[in-house]
């Protein structure tokens, strides 16, 4: 009953992070007239911020040390911050510039993107299932490009941004809390740097747009920190498997998003490119649900068939 009311509230908490997810769009409009950067330049300040408070809470400061101590895991950290740097800038600037359902594109095809890694990056081998689905991603990007006029760029760059952060963070192997702390330290002084250039320039909506505008700047440290502290709770509580499923809401809420709120054009090429998308997704679950079964069934099979501890000699 303990285990089925924990992974009760894990899916709830995973429900949260990837529903906050796929409703963002609709939160960074309403920090217009501020440019992507300088609203990029807002998250990585007031990240950390949110972060520290988090850390202060549940007491958990050792890791710092352990980290400055090993300059491999720092330059490894620097290159996570850069890299999701560039995917949170790029985001911000495609849905306050009309791009959200080619920015949810680059989530569908994150975890194709990802595999693609693992085999070009990691020498891992794939199977049958996993190459077809590989092959018909690629087709859908080929008619995409056809249907935008242009290879779809922004959706590239996202999956491909989010991929490499999400291969240094397997590399990394640090909580999420503090990999978020580290990166959004390192991040800081750049970050305000720029923000007191800007307040020098008289370019800062922050100090201009009045108190409103200032305080859902500030809110975009809630916005980052909140769904992955959610995401981290939802991570030990549920099998990676229904982790893996769910992870497809959020870019299912912005696709949504994009052609109904935001009555962003889809004409025939782009839905029959997002088809062949949606269609390799769903052979790359199949795939991973059917061989996350047989690794169960081979396991309760190997248990079944070990032999039972001897007794000993009373």
């Amino acid at each position: 009953m303990k285990a089925e009311n924990e992974q009760r509230t894990g899916l709830l908490y995973g429900f949260g992070a990837y529903g906050m997810w796929g409703l963002v769009p609709l939160f960074w409009p309403l920090l217009m007239p501020a440019g992507a950067v300088e609203i990029l330049a807002h998250r990585m300040t007031w990240s950390l911020a949110v972060v520290g408070l988090a850390l202060l809470a549940v007491r958990r400061w050792g890791w710092i040390r352990e980290l400055l101590r090993q300059p491999r895991k720092l330059g490894l950290t620097a290159l996570a911050a850069s890299v999701i740097s560039v995917n949170w800038g790029l985001y911000i600037w495609s849905v306050n510039n009309g791009h959200v359902v080619e920015s949810s594109l680059g989530y569908f095809i994150n975890p194709l993107v990802s595999i693609a890694m693992g085999v070009l990056v990691l020498g891992e081998r794939l199977r049958r299932v996993q190459w077809v689905a590989v092959g018909i991603s690629f087709v859908a990007v080929l008619v995409l490009a056809v249907g935008y006029g242009r290879p779809p760029w922004i959706s590239l760059a996202l999956a491909c941004s989010f991929a490499t952060y999400g291969l240094i963070k397997k590399k990394l192997n640090m909580g999420g809390l503090e990999s978020l702390a580290a990166e959004t330290a390192m991040l800081f002084l750049p970050a305000l740097g720029y923000l007191l250039w800007l307040g020098s320039q008289g370019q800062s909506s922050f100090t201009s747009q009045g108190v409103g505008h200032a305080l859902l700047l500030a809110a975009t440290g809630l916005v980052t920190a909140i769904p992955l502290v959610l995401f981290g709770a939802a991570a030990i509580r549920v099998p990676l498997s229904t982790l893996g499923l769910l992870q497809y809401m959020a870019p299912v809420f912005q696709f949504g998003l994009g052609v109904l709120y935001f009555h962003e054009a889809m004409p025939p090429e782009r839905w029959a490119g997002f088809s062949l998308v949606w269609a390799a997704l769903a052979l790359l679950t199949w795939d991973a649900l059917r061989t996350a079964r047989r690794s169960r069934a081979a396991l309760g099979m190997t248990r079944a068939a070990a032999p039972a501890p001897a007794r000993e000699p009373a």
